[in-house]
């Protein structure tokens, strides 16, 4: 049986880089080697495109970028390539130097990618940007597509866009940084008299809990809008919650092909939020999501689980997402309220670890992945490009007048 080339694209310029190796090599690790030949391609923190069979390995990521500064990507067994744009090549071509005295360089297909797995958290690759970039180049990948991936990446219209489909959020406000720095009085005066403490303060285009702080009083709500403009020029300001319950749900699937996992309850303690650390380095670092304590099944009724699951898979029609994501949960117990907090179109560690819990091993989730991406190429190659019309005929631009006017349609 022939192979399918699959690239797996991950790293890139944004905070959030680090936990997108542990995620991508996870999943290098799981792939069926006897259906697919694994391309890895790591984005730098530069921007800088390199694959190489070394990146399946997560020993090589240990001051990787001081390196590549440095220039040392031959001795690390890597190579520069960029990606051809052109619709359907799939090539990565990179530039090498031909033998001989007078010998020039070449350009090389290393090799050409037929599916796309896309393994990005945060800004340039989990926000639409790399997904406008594979839809130029007509590739298959994995990940909701760009408006969905853009709306989910940023916290503010992600609100707004859930509050419009009459979905239950919690309160909040937005401020941009200009609006921080001129009068940071009224920002605060705002937050006081429309939302009250405690707030959860969010860059938002952030997420892995970077940046994100809680503030009880009006000292330490300084403080966190300080640390979040830090990360982001527009911040989120939204209401907590007295020991509110968290749960986590995936959802997979693609157009009317919708399935929910199980739920898991991670467990933080009460008030906090979980950390950066308590995500991905409190059991190992190179463990990712799937080294969270958590309770998985949540302890929770079925009338509970049945909501969760049901405004998951409507979540994901809404924003006609593909693949895999994670929409995380607030329940205040005192009110018996549910309230979303924010969909992962590319969630850590690849939520397996909730579809392995529902039955489903992340090898098989990881064929699921490259079916719902091949179906999504194929449906968006059904539309009809090929509408002409003789408009072109009956246009004549000339040359520009003595009445300064152009020529426009006859």
């Amino acid at each position: 049986m022939e192979k399918t080339c699959l690239g797996v694209i991950f790293g890139s310029r944004s905070c959030e880089r680090e936990v997108a190796i542990i995620s991508a090599v996870q999943l290098m690790h799981h792939v069926d080697q006897d259906k697919y030949q694994v391309v890895p391609v790591y984005i730098s923190s530069r921007g800088v495109w390199y694959t190489g069979e070394k990146l399946k390995e997560i020993g090589t990521f240990q001051n990787i970028e001081e390196r590549l500064e440095r220039s040392e990507e031959a001795q690390m067994g890597l190579e520069e390539v960029i990606l051809d744009t052109t619709s359907g090549s799939g090539a990565l071509l990179a530039q090498r130097q031909g033998k001989g005295l007078f010998a020039r360089t070449q350009e090389v297909v290393v090799s050409r990618l037929q599916v796309c797995i896309v393994v990005m958290h945060g800004l340039n690759g989990e926000d639409g940007t790399l997904q406008g970039m594979l839809e130029m180049a007509n590739l298959p990948y994995t990940s909701t597509g760009v408006a969905g991936s853009a709306i989910g990446m940023d916290k503010i219209m992600m609100k707004q866009f859930f509050r419009g489909a009459d979905l239950p959020v919690l309160p909040g406000e937005w401020f941009t940084r200009t609006h921080w720095r001129a009068d940071r009085k009224e920002v605060l005066d705002r937050v006081e008299s429309a939302i009250g403490y405690p707030v959860f303060v969010k860059p938002a285009n952030l997420g892995s809990s970077i940046g994100v702080s809680r503030a009880d009083g009006r000292g330490k709500l300084q403080e966190a809008l300080d640390l979040a403009f830090e990360y982001d020029r527009r911040v989120l300001v939204e209401k907590g919650l007295d020991h509110p319950l968290e749960f986590n749900c995936s959802v997979m699937g693609y157009d009317e092909d919708v399935q929910a996992s199980e739920i898991e309850m991670p467990l933080t303690g009460g008030e906090e939020m979980l950390s950066f650390f308590e995500k991905y380095l409190s059991s190992g670092p190179s463990k990712g999501m799937a080294s969270l304590q958590r309770q998985l099944p949540a302890p929770i009724e079925a009338p509970l689980k049945d909501e969760i699951q049901t405004l998951s898979k409507k979540i994901f029609r809404l924003l006609d997402c593909k693949g895999v994501v994670r929409i995380d949960y607030m329940y205040d117990v005192h009110e018996g309220k549910l309230y979303i907090t924010e969909i992962n179109t590319i969630p850590g560690s690849l939520a397996f670890y909730l579809w392995e819990a529902s039955g489903v091993k992340y090898r098989e989730l990881i064929d699921r992945m490259v079916g719902y991406a091949k179906k999504a190429w194929e449906d968006r190659n059904e539309r009809n490009y090929a509408y002409t019309s003789d408009i072109l005929s009956k246009v004549s631009l000339g040359t520009k007048g003595s009445k300064g006017k152009f020529g426009g349609v006859k």
